[in-house]
């Protein structure tokens, strides 16, 4: 209550300081016109004062000037000012044409002769005179806010707010000053910007000064007092933002970063999306450039179903089918509980978007026939998979059910239900695989293309491989973040592991753009850029966290698992690859197709049934000849 008296209060004062104001300007245009000699003309000015402040007091109220934050005045509040004056001073024009065109000298005002200058300057000062007022309230409130110091010493601002330096001040640099301006209730005042384009080398952006490059960050944080460091980079690899953190982290500011532009679908940047730096970032590469239109033309008004919709991939591939318009998503996966955090997630950020939920699993196909026959979906992206290397050696029957079966299940119905296009995910643990796991992948990438050659008019069946997801489920970072919350010690298997790392939103963005390539019988393999040393991930983490390596946090070594490799291979040495249309998708040459498939997947799941280990491999070594495992892996589970 007193909240909206308080406001109210202040909305009536802003009515009468723009009409009071506004009237103003007809006394500055009457001492101009006249060189400051009115003479006779003051009985002329003072009759028409009233009459004036009840004209501009009822535009102000019709454009709702008054309503406008004048901390937060920008080009809107020019416009709408700039407008107000313009059309006030075309109407006064126009009555004094009017009243001289007819005439009437018996009338006060018509025999005043009014000059036609007095709309003009009026026009003129109106605009100036009206946002004095708004620049003084924001440069006095934003800009010039006497400096205090916080508990461990920082110097703030009287409403403790951060001294911010933006590394970056390309257009997101930007977005971020212009936010920290709207919202100095956030507590972040930006001071300075860094760029190593020497375009805008001692340019001013919003107010705010490009000081220099990203080399000097550690002067420029001394000599400006600055107490935090954003890095407004999106479009960055990871090598520049490597060299931005290596700055950082020679001085005592706190450093946060605006998300890669995976994460920024709208393009837009907000104060809320600013986080803490992590190991993404440093891992980060150039932005995938899609070809949206391409995927517009096969997802735009289809019912697009995704298997395994709960998990880090199947809930970022359906959030990147979210972008394009589909009629319908149809969500299938085990785990309720994820497929309501994403489902309350999407309705959140696009409430129109119709969403089903089926709690299914994909081993169990009468259910996946109704779920088929109930949706009708055109388009499927079949994530749902059992995907831990250790696990999967440890209960290869299941790998089996969920992996190669659950995919078989999937293709046959999505075949028999006329589905245009499938897209199976798929990982380089399918190369030459060791494990369980990854060779389970590479029998659901075989039925995948043993189905491409069935199909009819047009339809598209492929697979997808990549490497690891940073981030996913289970993956080394969430656990890597884990120990070192725990204190340590961080576990590495070897100091010599390296694997491929794509993040969530890269991976799916790619998925989307593979099906769109409409390859049928395709197995793409992503670029996966430069493999990633596993230790010195570890160690990044460490550091990104405030602690030193082997001081704060020790490193454990823990010895390879079951099924695991020094390093993950993208392609057997028989296939090689040609490029696709797309520079980031290749297309892996097809090996021979394996004879008796059917046969074969008969007695692999007749063997999982078993239980038996040794039979299982047995029967995964008949289906996918380059697996390789150890004897002491195949006991009996």
């Amino acid at each position: 209550m007193l909240t909206t008296l308080i406001f109210t209060y202040r909305t009536r004062l802003k009515l009468v300081a723009d009409s009071v104001l506004w009237s103003s300007v007809t006394v500055l245009a009457y001492l101009l016109r006249f060189d400051a000699s009115l003479g006779d003309w003051v009985p002329q000015m003072l009759f028409l004062l009233p009459f004036l402040l009840i004209a501009k007091a009822g535009m102000v109220m019709a454009f709702g000037s008054y309503r406008q934050s004048w901390r937060n005045a920008g080009f809107v509040d020019l416009f709408s000012v700039s407008k107000m004056v313009l059309l006030y001073a075309l109407g006064m024009l126009v009555a004094i044409v009017s009243l001289r065109w007819m005439g009437d000298s018996s009338s006060p005002i018509g025999s005043m002769n009014i000059p036609l200058s007095i709309p003009a300057l009026e026009l003129l000062l109106g605009v100036p005179v009206l946002l004095l007022p708004r620049v003084m309230t924001r440069f006095f409130l934003i800009y010039r806010l006497p400096e205090s110091r916080g508990a461990d010493g920082r110097v703030l601002d009287k409403n403790g707010r951060h001294r911010v330096l933006i590394a970056g001040a390309g257009e997101s640099g930007s977005m971020v000053a212009r936010e920290m301006q709207k919202h100095p209730q956030k507590g972040m005042l930006p001071v300075a910007f860094v760029d190593d384009d020497p375009s805008l080398q001692k340019q001013k952006i919003h107010g705010v000064n490009v000081v220099g490059t990203v080399q000097e960050i550690p002067i420029i944080v001394e000599r400006e007092k600055i107490t935090k460091v954003i890095i407004a980079m999106p479009s960055a690899d990871g090598a520049q933002i490597r060299q931005v953190i290596g700055k950082c982290q020679e001085t005592k500011a706190e450093y946060q970063i605006v998300p890669a532009i995976y994460d920024l679908l709208s393009g837009d940047v907000s104060i809320s999306q600013i986080r803490d730096v992590d190991v993404e970032d440093l891992l980060r590469r150039k932005p995938v450039k899609l070809d949206t239109s391409d995927i517009q033309a096969y997802l735009k008004g289809q019912t697009v179903l995704v298997t395994g919709a709960g998990g880090s991939i199947g809930s970022e591939i359906v959030r990147q089918v979210a972008r394009f318009s589909p009629s319908k998503v149809v969500l299938v996966g085990r785990g309720e509980n994820s497929i309501h955090l994403l489902v309350r997630e999407i309705g959140d950020v696009l409430p129109s978007l119709p969403i089903v939920t089926r709690i299914a699993d994909v081993r169990d196909k009468d259910t996946l026939e109704q779920i088929f026959e109930q949706e009708k979906p055109t388009v499927v992206f079949h994530a749902a998979a059992h995907k831990h290397v250790p696990l999967m050696e440890e209960n290869p029957a299941q790998a089996i059910f969920n992996n190669v079966m659950g995919t078989q299940n999937l293709v046959n119905t999505a075949m028999d239900s006329g589905v245009k296009f499938f897209i199976n995910i798929s990982t380089d643990k399918a190369v030459n695989p060791t494990s369980v796991m990854g060779a389970s992948k590479r029998i659901a990438e075989q039925i995948v293309e043993h189905a491409s050659a069935r199909v009819s008019n047009g339809a598209v069946f492929v697979s997808v491989r990549f490497g690891n997801v940073l981030g996913s489920r289970g993956s080394v970072v969430p656990i890597f973040k884990d120990q070192i919350q725990r204190g340590g010690p961080v576990t590495v298997t070897h100091p010599d592991m390296i694997r491929y790392f794509m993040t969530i939103p890269e991976a799916s963005q790619l998925v989307l753009q593979a099906g769109a390539l409409k390859m049928n019988g395709a197995v793409f393999v992503l670029d996966m850029g430069e493999p990633v040393n596993i230790e010195q991930m570890a160690r990044d983490l460490i550091r990104l966290s405030g602690l030193e390596p082997d001081v704060d946090i020790a490193i454990k070594y823990s010895g390879i698992r079951p099924g695991e490799k020094m390093f993950e291979e993208l392609l057997t040495a028989e296939e090689g690859t040609s490029m696709s249309h797309h520079k980031k998708i290749f297309v892996a040459r097809k090996s021979e197709q394996h004879e008796d498939l059917e046969q074969d997947l008969e007695l692999l799941i007749l063997a999982a049934k078993s239980g038996n280990g040794v039979h299982i491999r047995r029967e995964i070594k008949r289906l996918v000849p380059t697996y390789q495992y150890e004897v002491e892996q195949a006991r009996v589970v």
